[in-house]
């Protein structure tokens, strides 16, 4: 994404859990409902989360779930989109 090339993996892992949850993080700032800067919290805590690799193997099994794990450190602030 634009402006985040310090954290690729954070932001796709981020937009992804976000999904789960049906929430659209690009549309949410050009709407105006999520401002840049809490864009850049998400995708920051999601960068010094230590369960990277855990939490790709979680997306990419988790098929039809519509509930984001307990260990994602942005559940309840993606969630509070929702």
């Amino acid at each position: 994404m634009i402006g985040y090339p310090e954290a690729p993996r954070a932001w796709w892992l981020t937009r992804g859990m976000a999904r789960l949850s049906g929430v659209n993080l690009p549309r949410a700032v050009v709407e105006g409902w999520l401002q840049r800067d809490e864009l850049e919290e998400l995708i920051a805590r999601c960068a010094a989360c230590d369960q990277g690799k855990i939490c790709e193997a979680w997306l990419g099994k988790s098929g039809a779930a519509r509930a984001m794990p307990d260990f994602c450190p942005n559940k309840a602030g993606i969630e509070a989109l929702g």
